[in-house]
């Protein structure tokens, strides 16, 4: 497998699992779990807005944030549809990028001012690590709600090797040898 073929099955799996996450976190009340719901909107929020700004440093535009996270927070709609877009970009871009360009290294800025170098593959695998880091964090959350309320939320099953069986459920269809 490429480099470009694995960026792009990795942005397509953090795609499925913000979305995954997203409907799970439904079952946050506004009420009944408002700390707990403000804590996961605020840290896929800050997913959102770190993967904006280094969309705008893999384009060489300003991405306009003076922190890695808004001063209000978004309504979970609004969360959703922009990480659903913010999410198509980076398909769409990982599908045009060319070998070439992933190995140019690209200076930027921070948003604290601190000067940065990293090449664009290297940009794309930090913007789906650190999305994996933040899904876990809200995770734990629901799963600490769930404790408490067991009949609350439905928690995401969405790990990798999930997204790949259900993305392509054809590698279900072998036999398996039983290890001896």
């Amino acid at each position: 497998m490429s480099t470009n073929q694995l960026l792009l099955q990795m942005l397509r799996y953090q795609a499925w699992a913000n979305q995954e996450l997203l409907d799970a976190m439904q079952g946050l009340d506004a009420t009944h779990h408002a700390e707990e719901r403000h804590i996961a909107l605020r840290l896929m929020n800050h997913c959102l807005v770190v993967e904006k700004i280094f969309a705008a440093h893999l384009t060489g535009d300003r991405h306009g944030f003076a922190a890695d996270n808004t001063p209000e927070t978004p309504a979970w709609d609004t969360l959703r549809a922009e990480l659903s877009a913010i999410d198509n970009w980076y398909l769409e871009y990982a599908r045009t990028v060319t070998p070439e360009m992933l190995s140019q290294s690209i200076p930027f800025s921070f948003t604290d001012g601190d000067s940065g170098t990293m090449t664009r593959e290297e940009m794309l695998t930090h913007v789906v690590i650190h999305g994996g880091y933040h899904r876990g964090e809200v995770g734990r959350v629901l799963k600490q709600v769930s404790a408490r309320f067991p009949q609350s939320l439905q928690l995401p099953w969405d790990t990798y090797a999930v997204h790949l069986h259900r993305s392509e459920p054809s590698r279900r269809l072998h036999d398996v040898v039983a290890e001896q």
